[in-house]
């Protein structure tokens, strides 16, 4: 099992869009707000590494209005 927290920072005008979609994705287990750099932070459960990458470029990087992700890993013991 390995942990993911994906940094994201969007277009000011899709903030809550973005939000609001990440908040209905069954793969997505967390999703928080923030202020600064980024403005969304949300946290992936994965068997492995390659399904982190999945869900980073087909359910979070896809959306309109993310411009940037930054992903840290790690693994759950």
């Amino acid at each position: 099992m390995v942990i993911g927290y994906v940094l994201i920072n969007t277009d000011p005008m899709y903030e809550h869009e973005v939000y609001a979609s990440l908040c209905k994705n069954k793969r997505i287990k967390e999703v928080h707000p923030l202020f600064g750099e980024y403005v969304l932070i949300v946290k992936i459960d994965a068997d492995d590494f390659q399904s982190i990458g999945d869900i980073v470029i087909n359910d979070i990087r896809s959306l309109n209005g993310v411009i940037d992700t930054k992903t840290l890993t790690g693994t759950n013991f």
